[in-house]
């Protein structure tokens, strides 16, 4: 390489490492910012929101998250990995009952902690892919703290594993109308379902309605995605 092509090697390096290191912090701003505004106004929010919130333009935001379902997974994807974690936990529980409502309990508190994670959790989003396979891992560990809490005989035989995903959505509307005036109210409905959830052998007791279908759910949870897969 002569001269004049070291010279030129180097000023196009000098050019190009600035803009890497202004794209990195412009990344890590829309980050913070779809955070905050995510947790304040839930996946509704709008990009523009979230573009004007971190001090970019709305053509910057989509060039580093072309899609709601790009920036959700970069946003939640170490909270689910967190929430995918809370029933391995409760597997450990030697109490299958404890171990059952515990995780409940749980999840229903990380969605009271932040309104853009109570959405994720009752909705679905194919491009990110990192949310979904963390979903798919919480799925399989719920399965079997449910079968555990069936075989102790305090959880009752007609619960099926749809009524997970009834209670998140019920919940996601009670923290959704209540979080600035009754942030606490989330408990009360909670409370309410894991009494509902209990097998009190009741001779009394009416027999449920037939669950949705888990297809059925799939197709909501997709459907309530704001503009999952496009801008």
């Amino acid at each position: 390489m002569d001269s004049d092509d070291s010279a030129s090697a180097s000023a196009q390096g000098k050019r190009t490492q600035p803009l890497r290191r202004d794209a990195a912090r412009n990344r890590e701003r829309i980050l913070a910012a779809a955070c905050t505004v995510f947790a304040r106004e839930g996946l509704s929010a709008s990009m523009a929101s979230v573009a004007r919130e971190a001090g970019v333009g709305i053509a910057t935001l989509f060039r580093r998250f072309p899609t709601l379902g790009d920036l959700v997974d970069a946003v939640f994807a170490e909270r689910m990995n967190a929430y995918s974690q809370l029933a391995e936990q409760a597997l450990a529980d030697p109490d299958p009952w404890r171990g059952f409502t515990g995780y409940v309990e749980s999840v229903c508190a990380m969605q009271a902690a932040d309104r853009g994670f109570a959405d994720v959790l009752t909705m679905t989003f194919p491009r990110a892919k990192g949310v979904e396979q963390a979903r798919i891992n919480a799925y399989r560990g719920y399965l079997k703290l449910t079968q555990r809490a069936k075989g102790t005989g305090r959880l009752r035989p007609d619960f099926a594993h749809q009524d997970l995903i009834i209670l998140l959505t019920a919940n996601a509307g009670v923290i959704a109308a209540t979080h600035e005036t009754a942030p606490e109210a989330w408990r009360r409905l909670v409370a309410y379902m894991l009494q509902a959830f209990e097998n009190h052998d009741s001779e009394h007791r009416g027999r449920l309605p037939k669950p949705p279908s888990a297809k059925a759910l799939d197709q909501a949870m997709y459907r309530n995605a704001p503009a999952a897969d496009s801008r």
